[in-house]
Order: structure tokens, then C-alpha cells, then sequence
């Protein structure tokens, strides 16, 4: 057992005891209230006990395979390293080095008062333990989040963002994307920032799965709005993650996406010549939050 995780070990709940979960959004007027009341230390400590009572679980079993299968493949690999061994390989004087992987998490809603956010918090630290990605090296972000909540994701060892990156976010490194349960247009910034067969194989998604995103969305909007998520449902790879039923809002439809570089590199050029960045401006029900624009970025106006 990792260290991280028998740190954490506590006593767990008896098999039949059930929870409920809850809803991740909150009223502003219940946000302040939980602001006064949260007790950082206190919630770390539970945030950890979630952590040893899900590792205990057969999905976490299930769930570290599948990512001890996707940082094994080639494209996590430094280029011109033969001998290698999941994020390891062999560096030029011959001694085991550590390819560096990276993590970035939106999305996650507001764990202090949503106990489904805290299980996926807590799958979270799970994976990047044992994916031995550093804590500092998985960046954290979602506007919902209270100061407090920063405090304790902070004290939990994770880099908190500041600035809303509306999922724009270039890969330059392999990069483990959590997005848990997230709306189609992060993921659709996600792909049109590495929309090109250098960047997508460096990208690995834990989040929804582009399939039943296309078996729940309208044709015409999928092309038209989630047009980078209508192209990669086609030759992307999708394993579906276990989701046992008492869990099912927290892991269902959850998916390990990965974009393999040999399936890229038989798609005509013209799939990568044309990339427009989204704009969504025919989106009635829009699932994310963008970012606020600053009075000096706004379009100049003539005086009349």
C-alpha cells in the first residue's frame, strides 16, 4: 500500500451503512453561511478519511489499472526511450529517470458542502498518488470555490489556480486532465487548445464520455457548438470506468479518454488546418463559467 494512502488509513464504516449525495451547486446565501462555519482542518481530516475508506474499494482497484495502462503507453513516453516503465525510463547514463507527468482538475464543485465532490476529490489524490504525479503538480480550479476551500486544497499539498482558464489549456507534457462530470464546452476548450497531432497524445481525460455526450446532445448542436467533441467521439479511445450503484453520482459515465498518436497520424491534414477557437454563441443552456472580462478587454468604441 502507498504511503499516502496508509497515512490516511482510518477506521471505516460498516458495509451496510448507505450515504446520500448531494448536489455540487449551492445557493450564494448558503456559500457565505458555509464560509463562516467551514472548519479547514476539520475538513481536511475528512477529506482524508474519504480517502482511506475509497481505497479500500474494488473501484479503486479497477480505476488505478486503467491508469496504470494509460501511463504506460507509448505516447506517455520520452521520445527516443526505448526501455521504459510506466511514467520511468532510461536516461542517457543509464540510471532510471521519471518522465514528468502533470494533472489539472475543473470542475470539481464545492466539496466542503457536496459529498459527492469530496469522493471525487478523494479519487483524485487516489490517482495522482498512484500515478507518482506530485500533489504540486496537479492544479486545481473551479469559480465556485470558496476561499476556505482553496485553504484546504492548499493545505492538502495541490496548486490552486487563480485565473479562470475556461479549459484553454495547452499540454506541452503528458497531461492527466480530471474533469468530473463537467459541462461539453470545457471539454471542447480542452480539445480545440491541443486541436494537433503533437498535442492530443500528451492528453489523457478522466471525465464524461464523448459518446454519451453524442447519444445525449442533438446532432446539429454537437456540429455546430461541441464541434471539436463531434470530430475526436470518432477516433479517440474510450475505456469506461466501473461505477458501482452506490456511487452512480459520483463515477457514472465516467470515461479514461486518450487520443493515440498512430490514429492521428492517419487523419488527412485538413482535420488540423482548420481550427477556429469556440465561441457558443448559439448556446441556450451554456455549462460552464467563463471567464470575466476586464474594462481593457473589451472591444474600443467610437465617440459620438
Amino acid at each position: 500500500m502507498s504511503d499516502l494512502v496508509e497515512e490516511w488509513r482510518v477506521v471505516r464504516r460498516g458495509k451496510g451503512a448507505s450515504r446520500q449525495f448531494k448536489s455540487k451547486k449551492k445557493s450564494p446565501s448558503s456559500a457565505a453561511c458555509l464560509e463562516e462555519q467551514l472548519d479547514v482542518e476539520k475538513l481536511i481530516r475528512r477529506i482524508k478519511d474519504t480517502v482511506s475508506e475509497l481505497s479500500a474499494e474494488e473501484v479503486w482497484k479497477q480505476w488505478k489499472d486503467q491508469l496504470l495502462l494509460t501511463t504506460s503507453s507509448p505516447d506517455w513516453r520520452p521520445s527516443g526511450n526505448s526501455e521504459t516503465d510506466g511514467n520511468h525510463y532510461k536516461n542517457a547514463e543509464g540510471r532510471t529517470a521519471r518522465q514528468h507527468v502533470e494533472c489539472v482538475c475543473y470542475g470539481l464543485g464545492t466539496f466542503s458542502s457536496c459529498v459527492s465532490a469530496r469522493y471525487q476529490l478523494a479519487m483524485l489524490l487516489l490517482l495522482l498518488d498512484a500515478g507518482r504525479i506530485p500533489l504540486k503538480d496537479c492544479s486545481v480550479y473551479d469559480p465556485a470555490f470558496s476561499s476556505a476551500e482553496r485553504d484546504v486544497l492548499r493545505g492538502l499539498g495541490l496548486t490552486v489556480l487563480t485565473e479562470n482558464e475556461e479549459g484553454k489549456r495547452l499540454a506541452t507534457k503528458p497531461t492527466l486532465f480530471y474533469l468530473m462530470h463537467c459541462g461539453k464546452a470545457l471539454y471542447n476548450n480542452l480539445l480545440w487548445k491541443n486541436w494537433s497531432p503533437r498535442c492530443l497524445p500528451l492528453v489523457t481525460i478522466i471525465g464524461n464520455c464523448f459518446s454519451g455526450i453524442r447519444e445525449r446532445t442533438i446532432e446539429r448542436e454537437m456540429r455546430q457548438d461541441y464541434n471539436y467533441i463531434s470530430k475526436a467521439v470518432d477516433w479517440c479511445e474510450e475505456r469506461l470506468l466501473p461505477c458501482p450503484t452506490r456511487l452512480i453520482d459520483v463515477f457514472s459515465d465516467t470515461a479514461v479518454i486518450t487520443f493515440p498518436s498512430d490514429r492521428l497520424n492517419k487523419l488527412p491534414q485538413s482535420t488540423w488546418t482548420e481550427s477556429p477557437e469556440p465561441q457558443y454563441h448559439h448556446c441556450s443552456d451554456l455549462e460552464i463559467i467563463l471567464k470575466q472580462k476586464s474594462i481593457s478587454d473589451a472591444p474600443e468604441t467610437e465617440d459620438r
